[in-house]
């Protein structure tokens, strides 16, 4: 069947859409979502008619599901704006309003017809990006009882996933089909159609819990990543709330680093593809070459689709990183441009929770903090995982002079993800707010802390370097500092001044006064 509106051609027999003559590259599931409102264009198609007849009763992020309806209405010439093919219903769903003709495809091939490459056959056919299924945990417990915490935290890691943005996670209910049977997991994965497998199990003894979890690649049976979550046996639920969330927040991150590795095997790398490989740039760390590589990759993702809302949100937060890295002098205009395309994000996705992060840590960063704060408690309430809204508070609290408050949130990021790939930040951040209450030997412990987590991150060594000047231990402190000033070469006590957090109170004042007292004493240039 050929469905004909506009210019446009949308073939059901050879799943493709073209202009004119011109074959338009749409995702599998693009074309799904659009061929689905058009079939349906005599009604107001809901959220759940797209689960259900698109992703197969998957659990969809709205960020994912935003994402695919941008990309359904740029393939057609449309926008979120103009709406002039798919409308969004406020509160009811979409529907396509276009002119639409039907006919059936021609047997005779027309002149000039070129049929779609093996490659984009192949593509055409592959399991979407981030797609996963989160098989039944075994239970390696004597006490058959257990099993209902085994299966809650099958269920809840099923749940948390989902709210990975753009991932696309098979239902608890389909999940469960597969408990108790030895299946290999590529066929798990052809059935379903997914990337991935979380193979897992839980083991109670001697008053402790055991977690074990391996990610697999559901195309190659290859083991991905593989982790063990050991802790002492106390009030179960809490203890499955804790592990999930550790699980999740890890989990995302070696997600992104396997999509990243896919894409950089792509030929012709699409705007997802891009924004994977911007994600695993930001991942390795803070550093200017590692961020000016990220934007980069986001920059190349939103020229190929303008609104990708996940590609925006980060790109936010490069431009945001680079000021809170201390890696440019020209903060307030990258500020603005990161509160300018978060602003737009969340225009196009109102509950995507990182770029209500993102959001957050420009408000901040900027001497509005009662707001930021505000939007790291969205931020959680959308994602209860997100530790890094936790540390984002612990910062807030450093800017208003309240410093003496930072390390309990930071330890609440930790608690979360005390293995995070942003650990040291976070460290960071803890001796960074113990300088500013002149609790300076524990300053140096978080710094030297951190400085163990990433020995590549150049403000943690200025930080040990202004509190072993504080404590008197000169020669140290100069060491720290030319280590820092060799990981960053830019960095003087003049840009740190210049930040354009201003704070506020005698006690922050009192605290940058003395950190800047610290790294002069340490011999950091004055710039």
């Amino acid at each position: 069947m050929r469905y004909l509106f506009e210019d446009y051609v949308l073939d059901t027999d050879q799943r493709e859409l073209r202009c004119g003559a011109e074959l338009i590259a749409t995702a599998p599931q693009t074309f799904d979502l659009l061929l689905y409102l058009i079939r349906n264009r005599e009604r107001v198609v809901s959220k759940d008619d797209l689960l259900g007849a698109v992703w197969s009763g998957r659990i969809v992020s709205d960020a994912a599901l935003t994402t695919r309806m941008n990309a359904a209405r740029g393939a057609i010439g449309d926008t979120g704006a103009r709406q002039r093919l798919i409308k969004t219903m406020t509160r009811k769903g979409f529907r396509f309003v276009g002119t639409v003709q039907e006919a059936q495809r021609p047997t005779t091939i027309p002149p000039g017809y070129v049929a779609q490459n093996d490659d984009a056959a192949q593509r055409s056919l592959s399991p979407p990006r981030l797609s996963i299924v989160v098989l039944p945990f075994a239970n390696l417990s004597s006490a058959p009882e257990q099993d209902y915490f085994v299966d809650g935290v099958t269920g809840s890691l099923t749940t948390d996933l989902s709210r990975i943005s753009g991932s696309f996670v098979i239902g608890q209910h389909t999940a469960f089909t597969y408990k108790g049977k030895s299946v290999d997991v590529r066929q798990i994965g052809r059935e379903l159609n997914v990337r991935y497998a979380l193979e897992g199990s839980v083991q109670r003894g001697d008053n402790r819990l055991r977690v074990n979890v391996q990610l697999i690649d559901a195309t190659t049976g290859n083991h991905l990543w593989a982790d063990r979550f050991d802790k002492p046996f106390a009030d179960l639920l809490d203890m499955q709330d804790e592990i999930v969330a550790r699980i999740a927040r890890t989990l995302d991150n070696q997600l992104i680093v396997a999509e990243a590795r896919r894409a950089a095997r792509t030929l012709n790398p699409d705007a997802m593809d891009l924004y994977f490989q911007g994600r695993h740039s930001c991942n390795r760390g803070a550093t200017l070459e590692n961020l000016t590589e990220a934007r980069s990759s986001f920059e190349r993702a939103l020229a190929t689709d303008p609104q990708n809302v996940d590609a925006m949100s980060w790109s936010a937060l490069v431009e945001t990183a680079l000021v809170a890295a201390f890696l440019t002098d020209n903060g307030p205009s990258y500020l603005a441009a990161a509160e300018t395309m978060v602003l737009k994000a969340l225009r196009l996705a109102p509950d995507h929770a990182w770029a209500h992060f993102t959001l957050a840590m420009v408000l901040i960063y900027t001497n509005r903090t009662a707001q930021g704060v505000a939007e790291c408690e969205r931020a959680l309430a959308l994602d209860r995982n997100l530790a890094d809204a936790h540390e984002m508070m612990g910062q807030a609290k450093f800017y208003m002079g309240c410093g003496a408050d930072t390390e309990f949130h930071v330890n609440e990021a930790l608690r979360l993800s005390p293995r995070d790939i942003s650990a040291f930040r976070w460290m960071n951040t803890a001796g960074f707010a113990k300088l500013q209450i002149a609790a300076d030997a524990e300053a140096a412990a978080w710094c030297a802390r951190g400085i163990e987590a990433n020995r590549n991150y150049p403000l943690l060594h200025f930080g040990y370097a202004a509190a072993l000047a504080l404590l008197g231990r000169l020669d140290a402190a100069q060491v720290a500092a030319k280590t820092g000033l060799a990981l960053d070469p830019t960095f003087t006590i003049r840009r740190l001044r210049n930040v354009p957090v201003r704070g506020g109170g005698a006690n922050f004042v009192a605290g940058a006064k003395r950190m800047v007292k610290g790294l002069y004493i340490a011999g950091v240039p004055e710039g």
